[in-house]
């Protein structure tokens, strides 16, 4: 795996906890549940960067963002697919962060990316536009720590040519979730 150390390193600790956060989260809830029908292959191959950057501003978090999209866009994808950048210091509030989203696209167009790479994004408190913030369907969204998913466009459009229909995953993902209810996903972190 190729390893660029973060701009804003943390201590060792710090940085092993989160991952392990966000390796249990995509273990249990993105994988077991397959909310990602697509992240079972890369997590198996060993093929997921993940990045713990201690940035705690926007400008910070922008810099560490184009650092990682230009690692991942030179990468050989079969060793590097796709990056998690957890950035637990920076947006805690989930309305900051969602308006960040459009300043990591306009990153992703000033190193004229677009259409090679895209980021998606993960919240611990993610709430889809248009529902509560108790909604289970949010839920599909939501991960321990704040985190930006960067993706090669060019293997979402390899995965959807199976025909794997986008909208027809968010449904049914969402309908998963409604069956599972909140105890049933607070009971897919508790260890025994």
């Amino acid at each position: 795996m190729n390893t660029v150390p973060a701009l804003w390193p943390l201590p060792d600790e710090n940085t092993a906890a989160y991952t392990a956060d966000t390796q249990r989260w995509l273990q249990r809830a993105v994988i077991g549940l397959n909310l990602c029908p697509f992240a079972r292959a890369v997590h198996l191959r060993e093929q997921i960067r993940y990045v713990v950057t201690a940035a705690s501003s926007a400008e910070e978090l922008l810099a560490e963002l184009a650092q990682e999209l230009t690692l991942l866009d030179q990468a050989d994808p079969l060793q590097h697919e796709t990056t998690l950048l957890i950035h637990p210091r920076a947006f805690a509030d989930f309305l900051d962060f969602n308006d960040f989203l459009g300043e990591a696209e306009a990153a992703i167009d000033a190193l004229d990316l677009e259409g090679e790479l895209q980021v998606a994004s993960f919240h611990p408190h993610y709430q889809f536009a248009g529902t509560a913030s108790d909604d289970i369907g949010n839920y599909t969204n939501r991960s321990p720590w704040p985190t930006l998913h960067l993706l090669r466009e060019e293997s979402i459009e390899r995965a959807l040519e199976g025909g794997t229909d986008a909208e027809a995953i968010v449904t049914a993902n969402i309908e998963r979730l409604q069956q599972l209810g909140l105890s049933g996903w607070q009971g897919l972190f508790q260890d025994s």
